[in-house]
Order: C-alpha cells, then structure tokens, then sequence
C-alpha cells in the first residue's frame, strides 16, 4: 500500500488552491468545524477518564512534561479516539507536505495555569530549504484563546534556517553555519515577543495544521479554562515515528484498524512476536 491508495478509504482529500498557498506562504492553515461539538465532548470525557487513571505518569510513552496534564499511546488506550485519525486536512496537508507519510506521534496535552511559555524553537532540522520532516496538526478539543496559553507561530519562518531543535530530534544532523540574513533574524532572546509573530486561536473542533520547521512556542496560560487538544503529528515513512506505534501494538488495536489505519500507523509487528500481524514478504526481484 501506499499513501495516495490509503487516503482513497478517507474520500482521496485535498487542500484547495488557496490552502496550499496560504500552507506554502506561512507555514499555517486552520480548519474549523473538524469535529463537532459532541465529538469533542466525548473526546474530552476519555481523556479526564484515562488522566485519573494515570496522573502523573500521563505521557509517560514518550514525554512527562511538569505544568500539563498528557496522554500518550492512545490509539491503544479507547477506541474513542479512533476518529482523531480520519481529520482529512490534516491528512491532506502532510501528503501535500511530506509525500509518503505515517503517523508520527499523537499527545493529548492540557497546560496547568502558569505554565506553557517556551522558548522559540523548530521541532526538527532539515538539510535543505524545503525539506520537510514532521506536519503538526493540532486538534482542539476546547477552544484555543488568548488566555488558556495559544501557541505562538512566526509565518513564514518555516522557510529560514532551523533554530533550538530539541536534541531528541536532532539525530545525525549537523546544523550548517548560518548565513548573514539568517544570524540577524535569530533574537537575542528566544522567550521575547518576535515582530510579525501570531498568537493562534481556534475554536473547539478545528485543525491548527503547521509545518514543524516553522520558528514557534508555546506560551504562558493566564486563565482557569481548560486548552485540551492532540498534537497529531505526521512524517515521511523514512523517517522514525516519535513513539514506535507497533512497540505498542495490541491485538484490539490491530483488530478494530483497517489495512489502510495499520498503513498510517505503521503497526507491523515482527515474526515470532506475541503481537498480531501478517509479516511483509521476503522481497523476490531479478537478482535472486
């Protein structure tokens, strides 16, 4: 299977025109009305069920973060969340992007009041101008204010020489010495307002969908009012997987997914592994 044979099960989406311009030219594109109000009701319901079970050990899979509440591997977790894989811009935003793709990680995230100011940064590297790693689309589950810690996005930044890339990410790359142009554009300050910068709302049910090589933060949440979403990432399948989704596997995961979700995970479990699945094939080409 391949991507565009995938993305026939989900009705072959598309951005149009204008999205790609506005996805080229800024690095950003939101879309409401992604989920509807009872979706993201019961979406919420799970995650406060799924939170008092793991406390402070929510997002352990791959990252506990001090001042949010997370969750982590949750497609294994409840089949509520099964629909969060169906969101057709976002999924037609990473194929535009990225070409062949699969989810790369998927965090259920809610800032604690205080916290959330980060630091600019990009979430990977790239080796050239436009080589592009990772597509965020952030699902909001509340609505996304001013007061409840939006995050912050430079537009167009995405095209400017990576910055602050978290190490985790980094893997071989050597970042290049930056030119002229680039050195000025970087502030003194990473945690200080940055001219031309957007501080993103969004209603509950809309896809706040980036291109992770854009310069963003987070930034402080000043209000009581829960920011719960899922940062829904996608990569290119040569790339590895933030959690390694088939690590994880579950019979009742592999069961419920379609072959084309067990595409997009990438969950393919290995021979003699108590996990279910069909191996992949011993390749048979002219040279054998």
């Amino acid at each position: 299977m391949y991507t565009k044979e995938a993305l026939r099960a989900f009705g072959s989406p598309e951005l149009t025109p204008a999205q790609k311009k506005q996805l080229d030219d800024t690095g950003m594109l939101i879309v409401e009305n992604v989920l509807t109000k009872a979706e993201c009701a019961e979406i919420n319901a799970e995650f406060e069920r799924l939170h008092a079970l793991e406390k402070e050990t929510g997002g352990k899979e791959v990252h506990v973060e001090p001042g949010a509440r997370r969750l982590s591997n949750i497609f294994n977790k409840s089949p509520v969340f099964d629909k969060l894989l169906e969101i057709k811009p976002a999924l037609a935003a990473a194929h535009y992007l990225l070409g062949e793709i699969k989810v790369h990680g998927a965090n259920l995230r809610d800032p604690v009041k205080g916290y959330g100011q980060q630091d600019l940064h990009v979430d990977v590297p790239k080796k050239f101008k436009d080589d592009w790693w990772v597509v965020n689309a952030m699902i909001t589950f509340d609505d996304m204010t001013l007061e409840n810690g939006p995050t912050r996005v430079i537009p167009g930044s995405h095209w400017w020489a990576p910055i602050n890339v978290p190490v985790v990410n980094q893997g071989d790359w050597e970042p290049e010495p930056l030119s002229a142009e680039d050195q000025k554009r970087v502030p003194k300050d990473l945690g200080a307002p940055y001219p031309g910068e957007v501080h993103v709302t969004a209603p509950a049910g809309a896809a706040v969908i980036l291109n992770s090589s854009g310069w963003h933060s987070g930034t402080r949440k000043n209000g009581d009012a829960h920011r719960r979403l899922l940062h829904l990432t996608y990569t290119r399948r040569d790339l590895p997987q933030q959690l390694t989704q088939v690590d994880y596997l579950t019979k009742e995961l592999y069961e419920r997914m379609s072959p084309e979700h067990r595409f997009l995970l990438d969950i393919e479990a290995k021979q003699g592994d108590a996990t279910v699945r069909m191996p992949k094939r011993d390749a048979k080409g002219w040279w054998n």
